[in-house]
């Protein structure tokens, strides 16, 4: 209450519910006191009610730009993310005891995983971040970064023996898988011209590969060669499980590219190495012409375990995805249907004599047919004044028998791994192509490699596998705010051949965009620029040039806060 003339703030008790706050004015008239309502600001936020009611006794109120000067604006919450989760995976540790080089290392990792840019522009991108500041590096030359990658390269081996130790155990699966990445000049000795996998034809490449747990997370990587087969690069592998760490027995799962009966007569089996693949396309020919794969028991079930003498102390696990054989068969119809839209143009040019000869047709139709790679499904008629084509259903017809049909060998007997287990093991290797599909494009951008000297080509790459690493950690801490399915356990009991399904959370996410308690969900690259928003201001008081300066943080949304306590659950 207030007996004064002029406005105030009046409050007033409600029983039951909050109280109802007036904007009040007070005056006299016929010598007494009368009040009029103005406005009902309940609604208000309560620091907004605080300055009005200030104002209106007199005070003078004083922006906070009209008491400090903002000096400096730096990111910091995705900073603090990666950051977050190096600490929490005692990440510089593995690396090394402490010292410049260790920290320009967590530094390149963390701008690997925040803004994958050339080494040169790390060393300007990370001035507008608290990256610097929170590393205690001061100021860094790209100089300083190479002579850090040089650093690091050396002591890849201790390295990898720790992570391997960490996380591979006795017995337990090892995933691998090989990859390559074009170059951008020619002088590195590692780059050569090989089975280019970015579709970039003529560029010189170097080849690497991945090892990783059962789950996916990275262990080591190796580097080859542009020209080196994938099967040679597992006696690489198998010798850095058996003898640099240790395992005296392990699993190794690759695909059907990777290990073939040559590796397994001439290596895996002489040195005791468990294995997982899946046969070639030609084998599972044989095997459904002499009536071993019956196609009519697909009716009944989409796998079935069989022996066969080819495969001694072998289980083959055979599987049909009937809609993975419906997108085979939709792909190639419309393959062909392009081949021949595309053939009839050629032969009408040869009809009205604009092509000549069986030399310059042949040249002309051979471009076509293997444009599209269904060369083998077409009959081909060419002559000097013309050419005639025909598909060749029968050959149509061999290879759709096929469609949705894949065939698991493994070492393994029953008792150690179910058939349904062997079909989820070998499915995982998924998860090291993710990791490439990570590395390359998505997120880490490991090409194209520029560097010229073999070990900085090392170097570069096993700090993307060191990024990698982290970010699959953040990657699976995170997923109650991305769109990721977070009930991971189904993936053990659901059946491994039949097309994964989305948990019923994850459906929802998706068509909500948001988590169960209204939160935004993001891909882990909007998120981390989400938290880019957490900014670190460095202000002093206005014009005073040598005063102390403060530093103050922007306030996390329920979204930035969320995502930064998921991280501090992370453990090694």
């Amino acid at each position: 209450m207030c007996n004064e003339e002029g406005m105030h703030i009046h409050t007033i008790p409600n029983r039951n519910s909050p109280p109802a706050i007036l904007l009040r004015e007070s005056f006299r008239e016929n010598g007494k006191t009368k009040k009029k309502t103005i406005a009902n600001i309940s609604s208000w936020p309560a620091d907004k009610i605080e300055a009005l009611a200030r104002l209106l006794r007199g005070e003078k109120l004083v922006g906070v730009h009209d008491l400090f000067d903002t000096v400096s604006s730096f990111q910091h919450g995705n900073v603090e993310a990666v950051l977050k989760t190096v600490r929490a995976l005692d990440l510089a540790r593995v690396i090394s005891k402490p010292c410049r080089e260790r920290d320009i290392v967590v530094a390149m990792i963390a701008a690997q995983v925040l803004d994958p840019q050339s080494k040169l522009a790390f060393t300007r991108w990370w001035k507008m971040t608290t990256l610097p500041q929170e590393l205690e590096l001061g100021e860094v030359d790209e100089d300083e970064l190479y002579a850090a990658m040089d650093w690091l390269v050396e002591r890849q081996n201790k390295i990898e023996k720790k992570l391997a130790a960490r996380h591979l155990t006795e017995g337990g699966l090892v995933l691998y898988d090989l990859t390559s990445s074009y170059f951008e000049g020619s002088k590195c000795p590692l780059a050569k011209l090989g089975h280019n996998r970015d579709g970039k034809k003529g560029k010189l490449q170097v080849n690497y590969g991945l090892l990783a747990d059962g789950r996916g997370c990275p262990v080591a990587v190796s580097v080859f060669e542009g020209n080196t087969a994938d099967p040679k690069t597992l006696t690489t592998e198998v010798w850095s499980l058996k003898e640099r760490f240790h395992l005296a027995s392990f699993v190794v799962v690759g695909d059907r590219g990777m290990i073939g009966q040559k590796q397994i007569d001439t290596l895996l089996r002489p040195e005791g190495v468990d294995w997982i693949t899946a046969l070639k396309t030609g084998a599972i020919r044989d095997l459904i012409r002499d009536g071993s794969v019956q196609l009519g028991l697909f009716d009944e079930r989409n796998l079935f375990e069989l022996e066969h003498p080819d495969y001694p102390g072998e289980r083959v696990v055979a599987c049909r995805n009937p809609e993975l054989a419906k997108l085979r068969a939709h792909k190639r119809e419309s393959l062909i249907a392009a081949t021949k839209k595309d053939l009839e143009k050629v032969r009408g040019m040869a009809g009205r004599g604009k092509l000549k000869g069986t030399a310059a047709i042949g040249v002309r139709v051979g471009k076509v047919v293997n444009k599209y790679k269904v060369a083998k499904h077409f009959a081909l008629d060419i002559r000097d004044e013309g050419f005639d084509f025909r598909v060749d259903e029968e050959s149509v017809g061999a290879e759709a028998a096929l469609d949705g049909i894949y065939i698991v060998r493994t070492s393994l007997p029953p008792k150690r791994m179910s058939a349904d287990d062997t079909v989820r093991n070998y499915k995982a290797l998924a998860e090291v192509e993710q990791a490439f599909r990570s590395l390359k494009t998505i997120d880490l951008h490991v090409r194209p490699i520029r560097h010229r000297l073999e070990d900085r080509v090392r170097a570069h790459i096993f700090l993307c596998m060191l990024a990698y690493y982290v970010e699959w950690h953040m990657q699976e801490a995170l997923r109650p705010l991305l769109f990721s399915d977070e009930d991971q356990a189904a993936k053990k009991t659901r059946d491994p051949v039949a097309p994964a399904k989305r948990s019923k959370g994850a459906i929802a996410k998706i068509k909500t965009k948001r988590t169960a308690d209204g939160l935004e969900v993001h891909s882990l690259q909007t998120l981390l620029r989400n938290l880019a928003g957490i900014v670190k201001n460095v202000c002093r008081r206005k014009g005073d040039a040598d005063a102390a300066t403060t530093a103050l943080f922007t306030t996390p949304t329920p979204t930035q806060a969320r995502a930064l306590a998921l991280l501090d659950a992370i453990r090694p």
